[in-house]
């Protein structure tokens, strides 16, 4: 991570300044908090098509949660970025700077892999873009605890008809992913 990241407010004050408002139980977001999912290697079609999603999550006025890394993780923070959007990466590790340069806020977790409950469960609405099992993982803890989901080019869940339509929506555009789960974050508030 790029010391400019760290006067923006990655790094340990970043991580304070996270858990401090969230443990004052103020809303720290004005806009929905959207998590992006999927693969850490993507060819060159999907990054481009994650850095759009990114973008426009950003104009949209929605604060980005990913896991921090590369591939689409990367791709849509730099959208977010470059848009000058929030992006919050929870990483993996123990380091907050493991993290891609582009995240606006690095959250070293510890967990692993169990970082993937946080990312489920701090979002209002989750799109998935490619991915393997680690999305797969994100997937199904956002949708056990009812967090919508879009796909986006990433895995189908149409098992025997037991995925509620309500709760999983497949597009094909950047631009149906972030309305759809623009929609979906705020339909109930």
């Amino acid at each position: 991570m790029k010391s400019s990241q760290l006067d923006k407010g990655c790094g340990p004050e970043g991580f304070i300044n996270v858990l401090r408002v969230s443990s004052y139980g103020i809303d720290m977001t004005e806009g929905p908090m959207i998590a992006v999912v999927g693969g850490s290697a993507v060819d060159d079609q999907t990054y481009l098509v994650a850095k759009e999603v990114g973008r426009l999550l950003a104009e949209a006025g929605a604060v980005v949660i990913n896991g921090g890394y590369s591939g689409v993780m990367e791709a849509v923070s730099l959208g977010v970025n470059e848009a000058g959007g929030t992006v919050i990466g929870i990483l993996q590790g123990t380091d907050t700077h493991e993290g891609n340069p582009h995240l606006t806020y690095a959250i070293a977790s510890g967990m692993g892999k169990g970082r993937n409950t946080i990312i489920a469960m701090t979002c209002d609405a989750m799109i998935a873009i490619d991915g393997g099992y680690g999305t797969l993982s994100e997937v199904a803890q956002a949708l056990n605890h009812g967090r919508p989901v879009v796909s986006l080019g990433s895995w189908d869940l149409d098992k025997g008809g037991q995925v509620d339509d309500d709760m999983f929506f497949k597009v094909k555009t950047p631009e149906e992913a972030v309305k759809t789960a623009l929609h979906m974050a705020t339909r109930d508030r």
